[in-house]
């Protein structure tokens, strides 16, 4: 439909485009409407070529024309202030990632993109190397696609992947870290010594595994042939406890720089899915988050020999996007605020109608997904959403059901809940901020418990 409007500036009458769903409070927060003056919104219906709305002020100006005044009628009439208008919420979104390319001078890079980043409104962690870039941040999509827009027009990351998916209460990170970092992510100890990733031959593609479409990768999972293959989740186990494709073993791994699949000792070898498969002969089928760790961990297993090395390009956040839940269990754990999404996030039909903010719940319910069990009693959980201990000390990530939360006090064991420095248990999908923000609130209270003890203590022989 159209809008037909008066201005201060003109005496003439303007119309122009706007979407038919707006509303008359988004109308009025345009620019163009001057604050402190009151409209009148009025409705025309009887002719689809002329505007469907025009905004007139109530007072102070008038518009003669005639044919303008006689046409139109004031079905609806709503007298709004633009100035006592709040804002309208700005639309939050995450950005995911990563190109290896060749980098002359990365620290030239870091101070390029610090320079084009330092009027944008973007949150994240943005590492950048001789070997490429690994980025996942947040911002107002204006911001945010902004920064990957300016990146294609360097030849250098012209092909780049993006995985798009919605933040839902503004920034899912507190700040922004942009830095020359030796590895773009934590390899394997073992290989990666002083030097980060750096003498990984990540820029040699014929050295990574062969990258598979969303499609291929489905139509792999669902053959029925029975061709020798590992499907291999290059992640950590407490991100496999919220979701991961089906027939996936649960990694035996805590974070990736100790991840040892087809390099492991002898001992820990009943946990490794590629312990005594055929090099030669078997296909490592190999998924992540967003690829990088397989592109990564691929070339440490082609260095070990495995010749049929597969991955799922743009991870498991493009599969969602593309392909949907299909041969997916749960929900999908990233590194951020949100800790959780579910595949319907991914995909943007889907986004605007069945995954919001203000239900918690309808975000990270874990129905049907009895894989999911507490920590604390191995009962099944009602949230596919991982909480930290609520002692500081412990800090550690894991799944609980609402009565371990309530009787553990937001802890994961008896002998946290009785640590000195407790932080209180937060409500829905909140994040623990700094100690220092509930220190001031703790002490106190802990103080009064004490200063109550030691008056009992005096008071109870006198009542004796």
């Amino acid at each position: 439909m159209r809008l037909g409007y008066f201005l201060p500036s003109s005496s003439s009458f303007t119309s122009t485009a706007i979407p038919a769903s707006s509303s008359a409070i988004s109308i009025l927060q345009n620019p163009l409407f001057p604050c402190g003056v009151q409209f009148n919104l009025c409705w025309r219906a009887d002719s689809p070529s002329s505007p469907s709305l025009l905004l007139r002020p109530r007072e102070g100006w008038s518009h003669k024309s005639k044919t303008q005044t006689t046409r139109w009628s004031s079905r609806i009439r709503c007298s709004l202030n633009p100035s006592t208008i709040p804002p309208a919420p700005t639309d939050f979104i995450v950005v995911n990632f990563y190109r290896f390319v060749s980098i002359i001078d990365p620290h030239l890079e870091v101070a390029r993109h610090l320079c084009f980043l330092q009027d944008l409104d973007v949150h994240g962690r943005i590492y950048l190397n001789e070997q490429g870039i690994n980025a996942q941040y947040s911002g107002p999509r204006e911001d945010a696609l902004a920064y990957v827009e300016w990146l294609r027009d360097d030849a250098r990351f012209r092909d780049l992947l993006g995985q798009i998916s919605p933040a839902f209460d503004g920034h899912a990170f507190p700040k922004l870290k942009l830095r020359y970092k030796p590895s773009l992510v934590q390899a394997r100890n073992a290989f990666s010594m002083e030097g980060g990733s750096l003498h990984l031959p990540l820029l040699d593609p014929s050295m990574r595994a062969v990258p598979l479409t969303p499609a291929q990768w489905r139509e792999r999972m669902e053959a029925t042939s029975d061709r020798n293959h590992v499907l291999l989740d290059v992640r950590n186990g407490y991100e496999w406890d919220v979701g991961h494709f089906q027939g996936t073993q649960r990694p035996d791994v805590d974070s990736f720089r100790n991840c040892s699949f087809g390099i492991s000792d002898k001992e820990v070898a009943a946990s490794d899915p590629l312990a005594n498969v055929d090099k030669e002969k078997t296909d490592i089928l190999m998924y992540c988050t967003g690829g990088i760790r397989c592109d990564v961990y691929s070339t440490i297993l082609r260095e070990q020999g495995f010749q049929n090395l597969y991955t799922l390009k743009g991870g498991v956040s493009h599969y969602l996007e593309r392909e949907g839940s299909a041969r997916w269990n749960g929900n999908l754990f990233v590194f951020d605020d949100r800790l959780s999404l579910p595949p319907a996030a991914y995909r943007a039909e889907e986004t605007t109608t069945t995954v919001t903010s203000s239900n918690p719940r309808q975000i990270h319910n874990s129905t049907n997904h009895p894989f999911a069990r507490c920590y604390v009693c191995e009962s099944e959980v009602s949230m596919l959403r991982h909480r930290n201990c609520a002692n500081p000390d412990c800090n550690l990530l894991f799944l609980s059901c609402e009565s371990c939360v309530e009787d553990l006090s937001g802890c994961c064991n008896e002998k946290c809940k009785s640590g000195p420095r407790l932080r209180p248990v937060l409500p829905g999908v909140q994040r623990y901020k700094k100690w220092h923000v509930y220190r001031d609130q703790v002490e106190p209270e802990s103080e009064a418990r004490e200063e109550s003890d030691h008056i009992l203590v005096a008071v109870s022989p006198q009542k004796a």
